[in-house]
């Protein structure tokens, strides 16, 4: 059957070959216009189909190369017959004396060294002596009646766009005298309070639906970014703002302890 084959490659090789002469081309030339090897074309005019790798590779070589020439391609019988057939000669066989059935034992052997090494390592490693666990010290209660601003919460719920909270001074015990100031915001507003003696009391960025109170000396000075947004009270009664908001809605005003307003005093500057 390989004599066979090879006849037929042959054959077809000879077919192309005289096609080729007859139209007056060289190898050469012919690979030329195929954009292919030389030795590809002299593989197929041999019959040397073998140098060509798989079938479906000689297949289309030869369907080309009878394009070119002006042949009928090859009939997928006669493709069959001179594909090279697979040798059977080649094919590796396993070698006698060997006996796979050592692999098992082999591999046994290794986990349990490796077994070994791991629970090695586990006894060796220092030991870690245990803390004792101590309890944060209680925060201290206030103490009655005292005018603590309320406890802020955390900046991420604060926090708006710019990053900004409203941070309130130190809670301390209201002195006598001292008045109590409450913000409710409807909408997101700058605040700032400083008492008679310049201490801030509070300063920062209130957001929407949130309250703050606290207690200072009088007179207040208070600073407002968003003045609308903000509702007050001073010791239980509303604050008025007529004729405070500047067209930026912002507000600057004094507050004393009757809750009378007045407009803020500009403040002097570094050489004031």
């Amino acid at each position: 059957m390989a004599s066979e084959a090879g006849g037929d490659a042959r054959g077809i090789g000879a077919r192309l070959r005289g096609a080729r002469e007859k139209r007056g081309l060289t190898i050469l030339q012919a690979a030329e216009k195929l954009h292919v090897d030389a030795r590809m074309l002299e593989a197929l005019e041999a019959g040397n189909f073998a140098a060509l790798g798989a079938l479906v590779y000689v297949r289309g070589h030869l369907r080309r190369y009878a394009e070119l020439l002006g042949e009928p391609p090859p009939e997928p019988g006669e493709q069959y017959a001179a594909a090279p057939s697979p040798d059977l000669t080649r094919i590796p066989h396993r070698e006698p004396g060997r006996d796979s059935s050592l692999v098992l034992p082999a591999v046994i052997v290794l986990g349990v060294f490796a077994a070994v090494g791991l629970l090695w390592w586990l006894v060796t490693l220092p030991g870690v002596k245990p803390q004792p666990v101590t309890r944060p010290p209680a925060a201290a209660a206030p103490a009655p009646g005292s005018a603590v601003a309320e406890e802020a919460p955390p900046p991420s719920a604060v926090g708006m766009a710019a990053g900004a909270h409203l941070a309130t001074a130190a809670g301390a015990p209201a002195a006598p005298g001292e008045a109590r100031l409450a913000l409710k915001f409807s909408d997101a507003s700058w605040v700032e309070v400083y008492d008679a003696g310049g201490r801030r009391l509070i300063g920062g960025l209130g957001v929407a639906d949130s309250a703050r109170t606290l207690s200072g000396a009088p007179p207040l000075r208070v600073v407002l970014g968003n003045a609308p947004a903000v509702a007050m009270q001073l010791n239980g009664r509303p604050v008025i703002l007529d004729g405070l908001v500047h067209r930026d809605h912002s507000a600057r005003f004094v507050l004393d302890a009757a809750g009378h307003v007045a407009p803020a005093p500009p403040v002097p500057g570094p050489g004031g």
